[in-house]
Order: structure tokens, then C-alpha cells, then sequence
């Protein structure tokens, strides 16, 4: 540290006593939390199955930092909030980070710096990202203790903005702006991520949308032989080629179906939109809701499918959305509202993703980086999810978003004492969340052997 900012400087006067301060209180770190991260990290073994995918031709013996540690570094940042890789080399020699891979917080080499961590962020070829993707899937199945009866997962593809022209960026007319948007599948109802790739700016084809569904089934379809699934998506997805790929597959399916003429002309939901608008009408109630169903075939479908309408009508105007779907039990009340209606939950998933934990720093130029950069993302994603799922369910963290699960647990000081025989680290005796931070650390803590 130089002299500078060593130096004392000083704060109003506080009750006439003078108030001073400098930048030497000795090993302390503002990101104490970041030993929670550690403890979920290893409980997972994240990093190392990523590590395991990503060819290593470096002498061994001259190896300083392993790869496990370099990809646990940049993982533990993002979910810090340093989603940049310039800011490890700010963080090389922080205590905690130093104490979170491992190492001690006063001797030895420190973290990896920039350069390293953009070296391997570019190393992994097309080959390699494609086993990290699936390695991915495999924490998912990972995650649940036994396989389960049915999982429900939510595919989505969201606007990822770029500033530059990278490969694969495309102008997007209905978003306005020159970016990815990468493909999106989660199992909503649990909050896990199960795949996140990304892509050219423009809508999926209904072709390239049931290749990345058929691999992604095939892959859980490998841990899970007996599990149902069942796919949602909005009208992006409601393309034959896809419905044609679930049914093939043994996956029910529920999307979101664009209008058409001859859905409008229906005779099943012209009788249930007119008779909704004459109720409203009559009792003279500002909106009004109900529901219809139909079989539908379209000219490009190879048969007749189930198609459920939602009719609103208000004063307004009369509006109607419909879903496709492959259910063949529960009212079209229940497919519409209890099970499509669901899906907007996986929009919150991605807020978490995108905004909260920044995956949208796609700037390299190479997509495959660019993919790399979403997989250590979504890396950080799954270390927050583990940490929430071990806070108590009568404490009001329970529930919190990712930026406040920083704000309140890894955003927490303390100093890290280093003695001949053991290590203290020393958090603030008035920390607010002090008793979750106990209970996280204790529930994360390995079965002795």
C-alpha cells in the first residue's frame, strides 16, 4: 500500500471528538461471505466437473494456479458482484477470497490474475463447451437427492444487448437493438437452472428449437429414465417441428399459440366470447374472464391438437390468448391459468441471471468465450440457490432475490487473523444477519469422515 493512501484523513468531528482514519486495519476483507460460496462450491463440485471438460496442456510441474481454482475464482466474483475479470486483480490478495480457494490469507501466491482468467475464458473449443453444457445438466439432475416423478421445465430465450459487433450478434427488429439471445430453460418451480446457450439474435426456428429441445430431454432422459417432463414456452416455441419432437420423446407440452383467422372464426370460441361479452354486458362488470377449448390443425401440423383459449372481455375490448397443448386432463381453466400462467415466473429467473448476477457481459468477440462467460455465470447462479436453500424457511432471506443475498451475506467485513496453528476470522459483532450466516455455514459444513 503506498503512502498516500495509508496516510490519515479525517470525518466531521463526532460530540466535539475528532474522528480520523486509515487504510490500516490489517487483514480485513468486505466480501466474508464469499466462505459460504466456498462451502456450497465444494458441496456441488462445480468448478472441478467444469474443469474436467476443458483440456489442461500446461506442464504440470510448472503449474502455479490449477484450473479448478482459476474457474473457482472467476465464479466467486461474479457472484460478489465483480462480474468483470479486471477485477481480480484487485482480489488476489484478498483474505477471504484467498481463504475461499484455499489458500492462506498471508503467504503464497495469490489469485490468478486478469490475464489467466481471460486466457482459459478463451481456451475452451466448441467440443469442450459442449460437454460443459451437459455437465451443467448433470449438477441439475445432481440436485434433487432421488430422481422425481415429473419436473416441469421452462424454456425462454431473452434480449442480450451487445455494444460492438461480435459474432453471432444480429439486429433484432421487435427488440430495437443489435444483440444474442441466448436460450434459456429452467425448472421454475424449484429456481434450479438447467441450461443456458447462447445464440444469434433472431428467433429460433421451430427446426433449430426442437434440436436443442431433443438433446436436452435426451441428456435427463439418460439420469432420469422415468422421470415425466413437461415443456413450457410462449408462442416462440408453439411450432410444429417442436410439438412434433415432445411427442416423440414421451414430453407433454404447453405453449403459447399465435392467433390466426381460423382460430378466431372457431365456432366453439366465437360461442364463448360472445357469450362472455354479453354477461359482462348485462351485470355490467368492467372485465370479465372465461375459457374455451377446440381441436386444432393447423395447414403445416400433421394432426389435430388440443387448443385452449383465454377469453377476456372489458370495456375495453375482447381479448383472447391461446395455448397449445398435449394434456389431455384438466379443465382449460387449469392449463391456462394454474400451468401456463406459471411460466412467467421463469421471467424472474432470468432477471436473476441477467441483471442481478450481469451474465449479459457477453462482450468478447468469440462466441465461444462468449458461451464460457454464460456457463461461469450460470456457475454463480446455482452457488446463490444452494446458499438460499439452507437459510432457515422462517427467515425473511428465505425468499430474497440474489442482490439482496449479496447485499446481506456475502457483503459482510471481517478481519482474518492468522496464527501458528489456526486461522479466526472475526465478523462484525453487530451484524445484522449474524444468526442466518451461522446456520448457512453449519448446514454447508461436510459430514466428518
Amino acid at each position: 500500500m503506498n503512502d498516500d493512501i495509508a496516510s490519515p484523513f479525517r470525518f466531521p468531528a463526532v460530540d466535539r471528538k475528532k474522528v480520523t482514519a486509515a487504510f490500516d486495519g490489517g487483514r480485513l476483507t468486505s466480501d466474508g461471505g464469499v466462505l459460504l460460496l466456498s462451502q456450497a462450491e465444494r458441496a456441488m463440485g462445480i468448478c472441478q466437473r467444469l474443469a474436467t471438460c476443458i483440456a489442461d496442456p500446461r506442464d504440470p510441474a510448472r503449474v502455479i494456479h490449477r484450473l479448478d481454482d482459476i474457474l473457482r475464482a472467476r465464479v466467486f466474483a461474479i457472484a460478489c458482484g465483480y462480474e468483470d475479470a479486471d477485477d481480480l486483480d484487485a482480489l488476489r490478495d484478498d483474505p477471504g477470497f484467498r481463504l475461499a480457494l484455499g489458500k492462506l490469507p498471508g503467504s503464497g501466491a495469490g489469485l490468478a490474475s486478469q490475464p489467466t482468467m481471460s486466457r482459459w475464458e478463451n481456451a475452451p473449443i466448441t467440443r469442450e463447451l459442449a460437454k460443459m453444457l451437459a455437465a451443467m445438466i448433470d449438477i441439475y439432475c445432481a440436485s434433487y437427492p432421488a430422481p422425481p416423478a415429473a419436473v416441469t421445465l421452462d424454456i425462454d430465450d431473452t434480449c442480450d444487448v451487445v455494444h460492438g459487433y461480435q459474432q453471432l450478434s444480429f439486429w433484432n427488429g421487435h427488440h430495437g437493438e443489435r444483440c444474442f439471445l441466448p436460450i434459456h430453460v429452467y425448472d421454475t418451480a424449484t429456481g434450479r437452472p438447467v441450461a443456458m446457450l447462447l445464440r444469434t439474435g433472431k428467433t429460433p426456428s421451430g427446426v433449430e428449437a426442437a434440436g436443442h429441445i431433443r438433446r436436452l430431454v435426451r441428456h435427463i432422459r439418460r439420469q432420469w429414465p422415468e422421470t415425466h417432463i413437461t415443456i413450457r414456452g410462449d408462442g416462440h416455441y408453439g411450432r410444429p417441428e417442436v410439438m412434433a419432437v415432445c411427442e416423440g420423446c414421451g414430453v407433454d407440452y404447453v405453449f403459447g399459440l399465435p392467433t390466426n383467422a381460423v382460430l378466431r372464426a372457431d365456432p366453439e370460441i366465437v360461442v364463448a366470447a360472445d357469450a362472455c361479452a354479453v354477461k359482462r354486458a348485462q351485470r355490467q362488470y368492467p372485465v370479465l374472464r372465461t375459457y374455451a377449448e377446440t381441436r386444432y390443425g393447423a395447414k403445416s401440423w400433421k394432426c389435430q391438437r388440443r387448443v385452449v383459449a383465454r377469453i377476456e372481455a372489458s370495456t375495453m375490448r375482447m381479448d383472447i390468448r391461446y395455448v397449445v397443448t398435449s394434456l389431455t386432463e384438466g379443465s382449460a381453466e387449469h392449463i391456462y391459468d394454474t400451468l401456463y400462467c406459471a411460466r412467467g415466473q421463469a421471467e424472474n429467473l432470468i432477471k436473476l441471471h441477467k441483471t442481478q448476477l450481469a451474465s449479459d457481459r457477453t462482450s468478447c468477440r468469440s462466441p465461444n468465450a462468449n458461451q464460457m462467460r454464460l456457463i461461469l455465470h450460470t456457475a454463480a447462479y446455482w452457488l446463490l440457490w444452494r446458499i438460499q436453500q439452507e437459510i432457515p424457511k422462517a427467515a425473511s432471506l428465505a425468499t430474497a432475490e440474489f442482490a439482496t443475498l449479496r447485499l446481506r451475506l456475502l457483503k459482510v467485513a471481517a478481519r482474518v487473523i492468522e496464527s501458528a496453528t489456526r486461522i479466526r476470522v472475526a465478523f462484525a459483532s453487530a451484524c445484522p444477519d449474524a444468526s442466518v450466516l451461522k446456520a448457512i455455514a453449519t448446514n454447508l459444513r461436510p459430514a466428518p469422515t
